[in-house]
């Protein structure tokens, strides 16, 4: 399974959330069960600080999660260009990268 690439935007200082249904490469929805996934939002690949999404399952036999990032940590984010990715580790310990894709932050004028 190869990832997605979806680019999003975050308004600073609000709370953000997006949907993902995960898909097999035939279409059906994957079976998150015994699935942990995890998103984190980087300036770079290499940057040693990063800001990490809370992941909910929303409907594991669906492959429905979301993605979220409260406003008290948007609004800490520099805006400008970040990257960031989602990745799924089964319950055997494989990992897979899903999504992945730049994230636009723009500023705020009210903080």
């Amino acid at each position: 399974m190869s990832a997605i690439n979806i680019n999003l935007v975050i308004e600073q200082g609000s709370d953000f959330d997006v949907d993902f249904t995960i898909r097999n490469d035939d279409g059906t929805p994957l079976n998150l069960t015994d699935y942990e996934a995890e998103c984190v939002l980087k300036k770079h690949p290499t940057s040693t600080t990063s800001y990490p999404f809370v992941v909910t399952f929303v409907d594991r036999i669906a492959g429905e999660i979301t993605v979220s990032m409260a406003s008290t940590v948007t609004q800490t984010l520099k805006e400008g260009r970040h990257m960031y990715d989602v990745l799924l580790t089964s319950g055997v310990g494989t990992k897979t990268r899903l999504i992945q894709g730049s994230i636009l932050v723009n500023p705020g004028v009210t903080l």
